[in-house]
């Protein structure tokens, strides 16, 4: 079983990455799983950093599904509008992204600086 310490973990891993980005000037995008239902490689709490500049950090899927958030990331970035992704084996997207171990993750992404952003949360806390 995750716990608290797997997310604090996980946030960690990106911190770094995130403050070069936005020391450079570019926007980031969190993607955070927020749903584990089955078999998943990776706990609720996982996150995975996505650039402006088009770099990533982190992981939600252990490599499954991170080219789909990426792009997923990129429109999140453009449009400012936070999005929730579902990735499982009976979606046919999961199939064509890799997502094969069984179940199912929703993936909540979101612009870093946006209102209500994690800017706090993430980037504030050390």
């Amino acid at each position: 079983m995750h716990g608290a310490n797997d997310t604090i973990r996980s946030v960690k891993e990106v911190l770094a990455d995130v403050e070069r980005w936005r020391a450079r000037g570019e926007r980031v995008a969190i993607a955070t799983v927020v749903k584990v239902e089955g078999s998943a490689p990776r706990p609720i709490g996982a996150t995975m950093a996505v650039s402006s500049g088009g770099e990533l950090a982190g992981s939600v899927s252990g490599g499954c599904v991170e080219g789909a958030v990426f792009e997923e990331a990129q429109e999140v970035l453009k449009s400012g509008e936070p999005k929730l992704l579902r990735f499982g084996i009976t979606d046919e997207m999961a199939w064509d992204v890799g997502l094969a171990c069984g179940g199912t993750i929703e993936v909540f992404v979101e612009p870093l600086d946006g209102v209500g952003s994690r800017q706090s949360s993430v980037v504030g806390r050390q």
